[in-house]
């Protein structure tokens, strides 16, 4: 196993357990409510009209309930590894008044699914979260039906030299110092910081795709490259 990210799983899991109360706070404050268009913009990429839909890495399930209320006629299930994140989703679940989405704990490495199950799998923010992020992709592949979807919305360390220099001091510094101002949880925010600077970028997670057998691989950049929707189609 080739790890994407080295920081131990279950180190991962107890950030996520402890930022959970202020994760959505900080991410509306951090990106200024851009997090909300962009999962509107890779929702809008799906076009297959899924009945059954797997969210990944659903966290606080702002994504799985977009989906739900957007795919009325699909069956939606939202997966997460920390019980916290979930409890919170949970809760935003029930006040959508939706009835065709659910949360499930598990583990994106090894997902207990059926092959074949899905028309389309979405993940957000959360692959570079998990050890092996080609593992993921194969367990996802594993479960998507012939012709479904795989839609990516994942942050990236900017490449370009004028525009990185600005986005190092926001991300290296100003995050970091925002995490301990509004939620005292300064290292919590340090470690999502490193896990951009530490993940594959744009063009490495294409070829990560197709190595898992995606066909038709498109790549929408998404604030100067900051951030981008990787959608792949497992093949007919």
């Amino acid at each position: 196993m080739t790890l994407t990210n080295k920081v131990p799983e279950n180190d991962v899991r107890k950030t996520f357990n402890t930022i959970a109360n202020d994760y959505d706070k900080m991410n509306t404050i951090m990106s200024l409510g851009t997090h909300r268009k962009w999962r509107a913009k890779a929702t809008s990429m799906i076009t297959n009209r899924p009945k059954r839909i797997l969210d990944l890495c659903c966290g606080t399930a702002d994504w799985t309930i977009m989906l739900g209320s957007q795919f009325p006629l699909a069956r939606v299930s939202g997966m997460d590894f920390s019980q916290e994140m979930l409890k919170i989703g949970q809760a935003k679940v029930g006040q959508s008044e939706l009835e065709n989405v659910e949360l499930l704990a598990g583990d994106a490495m090894n997902l207990t699914f059926l092959d074949d199950s899905f028309d389309v799998v979405t993940i957000g923010f959360g692959l570079r979260n998990v050890p092996d992020a080609n593992k993921v992709l194969q367990e996802i592949y594993r479960v998507l039906k012939p012709g479904g979807q795989l839609v990516c919305l994942e942050a990236f360390k900017v490449e370009t030299p004028v525009i990185r220099i600005g986005w190092q001091l926001y991300f290296n510094k100003i995050m970091p110092m925002m995490g301990k101002v509004f939620v005292s949880k300064k290292n919590e925010y340090q470690y999502l910081d490193d896990s951009v600077n530490k993940f594959v970028s744009i063009p490495q997670l294409v070829e990560m795709y197709y190595k898992a057998g995606f066909e038709n691989v498109r790549v929408q950049d998404l604030m100067l490259k900051s951030a981008a929707i990787h959608l792949g189609t497992k093949r007919a």
